[in-house]
């Protein structure tokens, strides 16, 4: 699972196996060590029906709703989106890049593009 945040926008990116992983145990957590402390961020099913994020105990929490997850779970969906307050949510799947980098992708979504770019 990757996380990026930009001015008021948080962005999840999901492997295959994060995607399974928040279906079945609802539940995903990632850390960032930084020595002294460390940076939580975290997928959490609900049964609610919109998106939402929290910031508590250093630890960034979204908040998604279970029809969301099962809809991306077993469909070609990309992502979703949603507003909480000013904040701009989106989870979406992590397709392999299309160019060359060093980074292990072999868990990613089959780029769509790829196809394109042959």
């Amino acid at each position: 699972m990757k996380i990026r945040i930009k001015g008021n926008s948080l962005r999840y990116r999901l492997t295959r196996t994060d995607t399974a992983q928040l279906a079945e145990e609802g539940y995903l957590q990632e850390e960032v060590d930084f020595g002294s402390q460390q940076l939580f961020y975290a997928l959490r099913v609900i049964d609610e029906e919109q998106l939402s994020a929290t910031y508590k105990d250093n630890t960034i929490t979204m908040y998604v709703p279970k029809r969301l997850i099962v809809e991306f779970a077993d469909t070609d969906k990309v992502g979703f989106e949603g507003t909480h307050g000013s904040l701009h949510l989106l989870v979406e799947k992590d397709f392999t890049c299309l160019d060359n980098v060093a980074e292990d992708q072999s868990d990613n979504y089959p780029n769509p593009l790829a196809a394109k770019k042959k």
